[in-house]
Formats: structure tokens, C-alpha cells, sequence
């Protein structure tokens, strides 16, 4: 019986720590929004990461990033399903240079966090590769792809 009452504590500890990696929250105006587990160094001043990495993955997340900070994204795609360049509404993020060639199909964006405030950055792609022959048919889905920056 010891036995048993040990792994179940054991398995009830891992399930717990495994759920703080992320939470939800509701800092922006659509609240729910899932935090990014995505940024590549601990939290900065303020609590937000100094860089943060996003991928296609992260596509409906709120991520926070220090002012003086970096987001950088890897959106890979095909020639057949391309990423749209990514956009981006606000003005709390300036573009800098990637720093890497782009293969056919992805986009590649990276931006310093130069003011406090909120960005979102979108993208799309088709959701089936378009066809290259006569008689093949057709498909007119596409995948949205959006993440929310707040910069502090």
C-alpha cells in the first residue's frame, strides 16, 4: 500500500509541475490569451523575457518581451504552401534585419522592442498546396497565423 500511496504522490507532483508552464491570462482586451512558453532566456525586467523565438506553433498566443528586447520568428513553409510576409499592426516593435536566408515558402521576421505597448503580428498560408495541373482540384482554405506582443 506504501508503495502504491508513493508513485500516486510521485505522479500528482509531476502533473502539477508540468501544468505551470504556461497559464492563461488576461492582460489584453480579448483576455484567455495562452503566455508563450517560447521566449529563449529568463525573464528580464518586469518579468518578461529580454528574446523571445516564436514558430507556427505560437500562432494565438500573447507573448511579453522587454523593452530593448528581440522577437525573432521562423515560419516554415513550402513553395507549394508559402507564408505571407508577416505583418505587423502597432507600433512598439521596429524591424531589423533577420541575420538568415529565407528558403522558399517561410517567413522570417525579427524586431526590437523599442517603446512600451502591443503588437500583433499575422501571417497566412494556404491550407492545401495549390494545384499545378489542369483537372486537380481546388483548395480555398487558409491558415491564419497571429501573436500578440506586449512590450514593457
Amino acid at each position: 500500500m506504501r508503495r502504491t500511496t508513493t508513485s500516486l504522490a510521485l505522479a500528482a507532483t509531476a502533473l502539477l509541475l508540468a501544468g505551470c508552464g504556461s497559464h492563461k491570462g488576461s492582460d489584453n482586451a480579448g483576455g484567455g490569451a495562452k503566455v508563450s512558453p517560447s521566449a529563449t532566456s529568463a525573464p528580464a525586467k518586469g518579468g518578461c523575457a529580454a528574446d523571445v523565438q516564436l514558430k507556427a506553433a505560437d500562432g494565438g498566443r500573447t507573448v511579453c518581451v522587454s523593452k530593448g528586447g528581440e522577437v525573432r520568428l521562423t515560419l516554415d513553409g513550402t513553395k507549394s504552401r508559402p507564408w505571407k510576409p508577416v505583418m505587423v499592426s502597432g507600433s512598439a516593435l521596429k524591424g531589423i534585419n533577420a541575420g538568415f536566408a529565407i528558403q522558399p515558402g517561410d517567413a522570417n521576421a525579427a524586431y526590437h522592442a523599442v517603446t512600451a505597448g502591443t503588437v500583433k503580428l499575422t501571417s497566412s498560408r494556404p491550407l492545401c498546396a495549390q494545384p499545378t495541373a489542369p483537372g486537380q482540384v481546388s483548395c480555398k482554405g487558409i491558415q491564419d497565423w497571429t501573436v500578440t506582443v506586449t512590450v514593457k
